[in-house]
């Protein structure tokens, strides 16, 4: 069995189908119609001759019968021309006039039978086909019998019975071609409002969650469905709602007894002690500052007009990460280039990219190494280290939330890179992550280009 995955093509070889057969359907009863009306003008023509014998009888004095025919109708019936005959029959079946060789009786006589009858019989190759009348001429009772011999019938009613068909199917192939076309047409235009809602479709995402499909244009057919469809959305939705409400209000939450805890670390007398735990606390900290920056991304818009200063922006973070990473024996370098370069997006937002960049190459690259912030005029930004890389198998996961691939390694939370992932999506921009030829790895963010601001 054919499956067909398109509902068009689905229906337009199922109607190519239905119109194939009442195309041949039609060519056959059109010909048999054809053949009908044929017959039907045969006959009356048939008919029509055995009157014209009939009105030809004279009764004589003694009771017989005389055929007294004009010269046009010998002709007519004349054996050279071979195609009509006329015979009178009486009674007892004996012909009293005929035009035949033989002098003998078209169709034999049935005294049961109607006034008027058509007939045909067999004679040898020949079928003679005609009508029989009766008729009361002076006191006796006689049948008027006129044939054709379907032999020599009329040519152009015997190419139109036996061509009809075929010169039928040939004109309706034209015409199923025709309604094809217009099928494709007419059912390409009933489809549209799904394409519609498939392109808004495309569209729906854990960050448009809001997105609905149309319902004013949908056929009814397909309506049910697509409102099964908004409602399993709207359950989504909700959904996706709680769990970011829950992951602000639970990061809110944990922000106040973090800092009673590092406020509290203060007064206790070993230093020791509470160095290690302002780490764990340092750490802690960034995680709920990082659910924070997870839960602001998921309800967070990019204004149409908004634009930013990539270069003072990266230079900003750069300057923000100096302290941690001298801290860790590693430099901080600022290279491109060294005038604004505006881009599509919110300074903030790119910020905080760049940041998450920043201290993840800080982490991995090692000590006496530099970690390079690289700005060009294209609006890309790139952020160096010279740590072990990216192994090719990771690429496609390290941007996924809580994802590492040593998850006993303290201070690591596997969110840092999926904030920059976020942020790229919600900017239209694009990010890529490469192995640099001298060892470490290489993380690239190309922004959309924005016209710089007028001078006031």
């Amino acid at each position: 069995m054919i499956r067909f995955k398109s509902i068009l093509s689905r229906v337009v070889v199922l109607h190519v189908i239905a119109v194939a057969i009442t195309s041949i359907l039609m060519s056959l009863a059109l010909s048999w119609l054809l053949k009908l009306a044929a017959d039907n003008i045969h006959n009356d023509a048939m008919e029509t001759q055995a009157t014209v014998i009939a009105d030809h009888l004279v009764p004589q004095a003694d009771g017989s019968l005389s055929l007294e025919l004009t010269q046009e109708l010998r002709g007519l019936y004349s054996q050279p021309y071979g195609r009509y005959s006329y015979a009178v029959v009486d009674g007892h079946g004996t012909a009293l006039f005929s035009s035949l060789a033989n002098q003998g009786p078209i169709f034999p006589v049935d005294k049961s039978e109607p006034e008027v009858q058509f007939l045909q019989r067999h004679n040898g190759d020949a079928t003679i086909s005609g009508a029989s009348i009766r008729r009361t001429v002076g006191s006796k009772t006689v049948w008027i019998q006129a044939g054709e011999d379907l032999a020599n019938r009329d040519v152009l009613t015997d190419d139109i019975v036996a061509d009809f068909f075929g010169k039928v199917g040939w004109i309706t192939l034209p015409i199923l071609l025709l309604m094809l076309l217009a099928d494709i047409v007419i059912f390409r235009r009933a489809l549209m409002p799904l394409r519609q809602a498939s392109e808004i479709a495309r569209q729906i995402g854990p960050a448009r969650t809001d997105i609905r499909l149309p319902v004013g244009q949908i056929p009814n057919e397909v309506r049910p469905l697509v409102l099964a469809v908004n409602q399993a959305l709207d359950r989504l939705e909700g959904g996706f709602r709680a769990q970011r409400e829950f992951t602000a209000d639970a990061a809110h939450e944990l922000r106040t007894p973090l800092s009673i805890l590092r406020t509290r670390l203060d007064t206790l007398d070993d230093r020791k002690i509470a160095k290690s735990f302002d780490r764990d606390i340092e750490s802690m900290a960034r995680i709920v500052g990082q659910l924070l920056d997870i839960a602001e991304l998921d309800a967070f818009e990019v204004g149409p007009q908004e634009r930013a200063d990539l270069q003072d922006a990266c230079a900003e973070i750069a300057a923000f990460l100096v302290p941690l990473a001298l801290k860790e024996g590693k430099e901080i370098a600022m290279l491109g280039s060294s005038g604004p370069v505006w881009v599509r997006g919110n300074a903030e937002m790119i910020k905080r990219a760049i940041r998450n960049l920043g201290e993840n190459a800080i982490k991995h690259t090692p000590a006496k190494t530099t970690v390079e912030f690289v700005v060009t005029d294209q609006g890309l930004v790139s952020v160096r280290d010279s740590g072990p890389g990216i192994a090719d198998d990771d690429r496609g996961l390290i941007f996924r939330r809580f994802w590492r691939r040593n998850r006993n390694e303290p201070g690591n939370t596997g969110l840092g890179l999926s904030i920059v992932q976020r942020i790229v999506e919600l900017h239209g921009a694009t990010v890529a992550v490469e192995n640099r030829p001298s060892g470490g790895a290489k993380f690239s963010i190309q922004f959309c280009l924005a016209e710089a601001p007028a001078i006031r």
